[in-house]
């Protein structure tokens, strides 16, 4: 039995099926965790729904960026974009089943046996791990119950741009929910930097790569992570000293779909089907 860590996705299906041909994915004893977003941009988004779905429970999901956009724009509390290519989930006959499916999906996942934790994009360095647990709980507890829909009317904004355990009401849910699905930068306070999108080095002073922060809450912990598809982990997977696994590598645009193997923490990779493009 193995376990492998799968990079984003974006409705790119025959990628994701290249790569189970290539470590032999056995779906009676192999796991199979996903960094989230698993639609929108790419030209299967609902296909890749229905199939990951239909794994079963040898699957682990974190809800990312794209995928809460999607329930948003399906409760009308969002628009759709012109780069998005939601419309075929929008429209199908078990549009209900699998958005309520996708909306039960957890944003942190933890095992401790293996040693790793599973998010989609960064954690503030002011959180350790039980306190990222338990916030990813607390934003899980309103998506999945009756609060959900006035939650996403709230849900999009910058701010608060810092995190203080007295944050309460919305502005907690939605500073919750920009680290879980969209941090990228922030600086050594804790202030994040969500419009800064390019690869490490290109962000303005002072602020720095969630996981580099020194004294970072959760520097301990081995943490996989998607979202970043210009931040790339090498043949090097240690990517020491920060003991982070970044595993966007872009295959919606062009680049790469990679599985890490958490049990001897090996990387495999399939090159993307999709034309060579620049991130929007």
């Amino acid at each position: 039995m193995a376990t492998y860590a799968i990079g984003d996705l974006q409705g790119c299906l025959r990628e994701l099926e290249d790569l189970l041909d290539l470590i032999n994915y056995d779906g009676r004893n192999d796991r199979l965790w996903f960094t989230g977003d698993l639609v929108n941009r790419g030209p299967e988004s609902l296909e890749v729904l229905r199939y990951v779905r239909a794994i079963g429970e040898s699957t682990v999901i974190v809800l990312g960026n794209h995928d809460l956009h999607l329930i948003a724009v399906a409760s009308g509390h969002a628009s759709i974009k012109k780069s998005d290519t939601l419309d075929s989930i929008l429209a199908a006959r078990d549009r209900t089943d699998l958005l309520d499916w996708l909306r039960s999906r957890p944003l942190l996942h933890g095992d401790r046996a293996l040693g790793f934790t599973l998010i989609h994009a960064g954690l503030p360095p002011q959180w350790d791990i039980g306190q990222a647990t338990e916030h990813a709980r607390e934003l899980e507890h309103v998506l999945g119950g009756d609060t959900c829909d006035r939650f996403l009317a709230r849900m999009y904004g910058d701010q608060p741009w810092v995190w203080r355990d007295d944050l309460a009401g919305w502005d907690r849910l939605r500073f919750i929910t920009n680290c879980f699905t969209r941090l990228r930068f922030c600086d050594a306070d804790g202030r994040l930097a969500l419009g800064e999108k390019g690869p490490p080095g290109s962000q303005p002073p002072p602020f720095l790569p969630w996981y580099e922060v020194p004294g970072r809450g959760t520097r301990k912990e081995r943490i996989i992570f998607g979202h970043w598809s210009t931040l790339w982990l090498t043949a090097n997977p240690d990517f020491t000293p920060w003991n982070v696994y970044p595993l966007d590598r872009g295959c919606v645009w062009g680049g790469e779909l990679v599985a890490l193997r958490l049990e001897d923490v090996k990387l495999f990779i399939v090159p993307s089907r999709q034309p060579k493009r620049f991130e929007d």
